[in-house]
């Protein structure tokens, strides 16, 4: 089978449209569809149905996709473990983080390994941490640099660097500054918090306990920054890394309410790493 056809297939597959697969592939729509449709009449059968303007997998194509997927990743590790072999440090390392961890921790990382290793391509996509570890574990990432999973899958690879303590933070203003609170005070007033479902509000429910269901959640946000503006203006507490506390709120100390993230690496345990991954791997290692 012809490896850009297959490409091709899993891009459609993956963006539910010929134009977006011609986005992500670099290569225009008719090309796209001409790779679909020889794949389509290798195997001779349809792997897609166009209902309206909908691109849906056929019952061939849906379980073609899983396979495919496999091919291709068995293919990119035998390169990476033939290039290893020359021990030569370059080409493109493909890693996803969060903007927080690009914001605060990356910076004085990524420019070391320009300097040092100024062959490696990086190819840093920006997602939510859950996001990135997902596309490590499918291999569309080498690398995640995020918060790590408090229970991650078994199939990934986390290396600890940055702990990550967080506070309880309001605005200057806010009634919870006067005297001091605790966390009865707290669950009184309306929250600011990190979405449900990402690892950050995982540790912040998990500290809660039993106290959970008395939480008012005004408003939910992936992104720390715009939660820390939403608390200077007094729209809520929230509970942040503490290294982003400013000017404009302050940290309440609540009773025993003590938490902490943990920023740092995951990788596929059974995919074979590049050089190039290694070498930034141990740069960062450095820092923990």
């Amino acid at each position: 089978m012809n490896i850009d056809n297959l490409r091709a297939f899993i891009a459609v597959a993956e963006t539910g449209s010929f134009s977006r697969a011609a986005q992500q592939l670099f290569i225009t729509q008719p090309a796209v569809s001409k790779r679909v449709a020889a794949l389509e009449s290798e195997l001779e059968t349809r792997l897609f149905d166009r209902i309206g303007h909908h691109i849906v997998l056929t019952e061939a194509g849906d379980a073609l996709l899983p396979r495919v997927r496999s091919i291709l990743l068995d293919i990119e590790d035998t390169r990476r473990e033939i290039g290893n072999l020359s021990g030569h440090i370059g080409g493109r390392v493909r890693i996803g983080t969060s903007h927080h961890i690009g914001l605060h921790r990356l910076p004085p990382v990524l420019k070391r390994c320009t300097r040092r290793y100024p062959e490696i391509r990086l190819d840093l996509r920006f997602m939510d941490s859950e996001d990135a570890c997902q596309a490590v574990w499918h291999g569309d990432l080498e690398l995640g640099i995020v918060t790590l999973p408090l229970q991650p899958a078994p199939e990934l690879v986390s290396l600890p660097v940055w702990p990550d303590p967080l506070a309880v933070v309001v605005a200057r203003d806010h009634p919870l500054t006067q005297g001091r609170p605790g966390l009865d005070d707290l669950l009184e007033h309306p929250a600011v918090l990190p979405s449900h479902g990402t690892f950050t509000r995982t540790v912040i429910e998990q500290a809660l306990g039993e106290r959970l269901g008395e939480l008012q959640v005004a408003m939910s946000t992936n992104y720390l920054e715009t939660l820390l503006m939403l608390v200077s203006v007094g729209l809520g507490w929230s509970i942040l890394p503490s290294h982003m506390t400013g000017t404009d709120v302050v940290t309440l100390d609540i009773g025993n309410l003590r938490m902490q993230r943990t920023l740092g690496i995951v990788h596929h345990r059974e995919r074979t790493l590049s050089n190039a991954a290694r070498a930034l791997i141990g740069l960062l290692t450095d820092q923990a």
